[in-house]
C-alpha cells in the first residue's frame, strides 16, 4: 500500500530488492473509490464505482513504470490519490535516532502544505552539492573563495525559505500534537515538536540573515573540511514533553506514543487540506504499550473511516478493535509467493 501510495518503499532505496526473488517484475494496481477529481467539472462517479486506478510496475533492470488511469504519471500523481500515513517500527528510531530520520520525516510533512517546497528543496541541493565541490576544490588549492559567490544566492534564498516552510508546518502541528497526545497518554503532560537550528537568528534577523552571518563565521573552517557545515540540511528537531527532552529520559513506550501522536496528528493536517481523510498503516503498533495506552489508542483507531494494522499474532491487537475489524491474512499460495484471504484469525 504504501509503494502504491509513494511509488516507492518505505523500507528500501533499492527498488529491485522489492521483487520476488526469481521474477523478473513486480507489479502492483489499485482501484480508489474516493479521488480527487482531474476536472473541476468532472461527474462524480457512481456509488462504488473506481473513479482512479493505479499501477506500478517495477522491471527487473530497474525500470519503473506508473500509470494513474492509464496514463503515464511521475511517482508524485500517486499520493494525489492515496494519501497514506505509516507507522512502522523502524520509525522507532524517531526519537533517539540520528537526525537524518527527523529530517527527512520533517520534509515529507511539509512538502503537502507548501507547494514551493519541492522546488526550493532541489535548488537548495543542487547549490549545495556545488558549494561542496568547490569548497573542497578550494581546500586542495584548485579554486578561489570568491567562485563561491555563484552559490551561495540559491544556497541562502531556498535555504531560508526551506527554514520558514519547517517552522509553518511545526506550528500547524502544535495543537494537533499535543490533543493526540493527550488522547494516548492524558496524564504525561504536552508534547511539542522543538526545531534546532545551526543558524538561530539574533533579535531583529530574518532566517536568511542569520543563514548569511552563519556562512561568515564559518568560512574558514568549510573551506578546512571542504563541506557546508550550516544550513537546513543539517539542522534537526526534538520530541519535548512538558520542555524536556524525550531522547534523555523516556521509555519505549513513552517513544512510542510520541510517534504514535505525531502520526495521527499528521492524519488531521493531511485531512484539513481537502477533506480526504488519507488511509492510516499501522504495522505493529500495540506492543510496548501498557493497557491504558492501548484503550485509549483503540478508541481514537475506532473514529477513523479506515485504517489498516498489520500483524504476525492477531492477539496483539486489541480484543475490542478485532471485533469492530475485517481480517484478512496473507498466506503461501504454493508457487513460492503468497496470496490475500478474507476471514480468520
Amino acid at each position: 500500500m504504501v509503494l502504491l501510495g509513494l511509488g516507492r518503499s518505505h523500507r528500501t532505496t533499492t527498488d529491485s530488492e522489492l521483487i520476488r526473488w526469481g521474477a523478473d517484475f513486480l507489479r502492483l494496481e489499485g482501484a480508489m473509490a474516493r479521488a480527487e477529481e482531474e476536472r473541476p467539472d468532472a461527474a462524480p462517479a457512481a456509488p462504488g464505482q473506481p473513479v482512479a486506478t493505479l499501477e506500478l510496475t517495477l522491471q527487473a533492470g530497474g525500470r519503473k513504470k506508473i500509470q494513474v488511469n492509464g496514463v503515464p504519471r511521475r511517482p508524485v500523481a500517486l499520493s494525489e490519490h492515496l494519501r497514506t500515513v505509516l507507522f512502522a517500527p523502524e520509525e522507532m528510531l524517531l526519537v533517539i535516532g540520528p537526525p537524518t530520520l527527523r529530517r527527512t520525516a520533517l520534509d515529507g510533512l511539509t512538502a503537502p502544505h507548501d507547494p514551493s517546497y519541492g522546488a526550493n528543496m532541489a535548488t537548495y541541493a543542487r547549490a549545495l552539492q556545488q558549494r561542496n565541490s568547490l569548497l573542497r576544490s578550494i581546500r586542495d588549492g584548485d579554486a578561489d573563495r570568491d567562485q563561491l559567490r555563484l552559490w551561495d544566492e540559491p544556497f541562502l534564498v531556498s535555504g531560508a525559505a526551506i527554514v520558514a516552510a519547517r517552522l509553518r508546518l511545526l506550528d500547524l502541528l502544535a495543537e494537533p500534537l499535543a490533543r493526540a497526545h493527550s488522547e494516548i497518554a492524558p496524564v504525561e503532560g504536552r508534547l511539542a515538536l522543538g526545531y534546532v537550528s545551526n543558524a538561530v537568528p539574533l533579535p531583529g534577523e530574518t532566517s536568511r540573515e542569520a543563514l548569511t552571518r552563519r556562512l561568515r563565521e564559518t568560512a574558514e573552517k568549510e573551506a578546512w573540511n571542504g563541506t557546508t557545515l550550516v544550513g537546513p540540511h543539517r539542522d534537526d528537531f526534538v520530541f519535548n514533553l512538558d520542555g524536556r527532552d524525550l531522547s534523555t529520559f523516556s521509555s519505549r513506550g513513552q517513544q512510542r506514543t510520541a510517534i504514535l501522536a505525531l502520526k495521527l496528528a499528521e492524519l488531521d493536517l493531511l485531512t484539513s487540506l481537502d477533506g480526504r481523510p488519507p488511509l492510516l498503516l499501522l504495522d505493529d503498533v500495540f506492543s510496548e504499550l501498557d493497557p491504558a495506552r492501548r484503550g485509549h489508542l483503540v478508541r481514537r483507531l475506532a473514529e477513523l473511516p479506515q485504517a489498516l494494522i498489520t500483524t504476525t499474532d492477531p492477539a496483539d491487537i486489541d480484543a475490542d478493535l478485532r471485533r469492530q475489524a475485517r481480517p484478512w491474512r496473507v498466506v503461501p499460495d504454493g508457487e513460492g509467493g503468497a496470496r490475500v484471504v478474507e476471514g480468520g484469525e
